[in-house]
């Protein structure tokens, strides 16, 4: 069954198609892909995954066209980035 492996950084992403067998699982699908040797700082055991968007463990099954989602971690709390938007725009009247 065709599916892809994606993967984004700040500079740079990539978004890999690849065939694997009909009972694979997201962990299998990952490292069939090569994107592990592209990012050596992917951790899968500390980073999440996500097909379309959803979070889902990496024993989840793969469906025919699905794409496999590797996020980064987070590195600025949403709400602080957001705070700070806000003061800065204060201090500006």
């Amino acid at each position: 069954m065709r599916i892809g492996v994606c993967y984004a950084e700040a500079d740079r992403q990539l978004w890999l198609r690849l065939e694997v067998p009909e009972d694979s699982v997201v962990e299998e699908a990952i490292h069939r892909s090569g994107i592990l040797q592209r990012f050596p700082e992917i951790d899968l055991a500390k980073q999440k995954v996500g097909i379309f968007g959803k979070l889902v463990k990496l024993n989840s099954p793969l469906r025919e066209g699905d794409r496999i989602e590797i996020y980064r971690p987070i590195i600025a709390d949403p709400k602080t980035v957001k705070r700070r938007r806000s003061g800065s725009a204060d201090d500006d009247d």
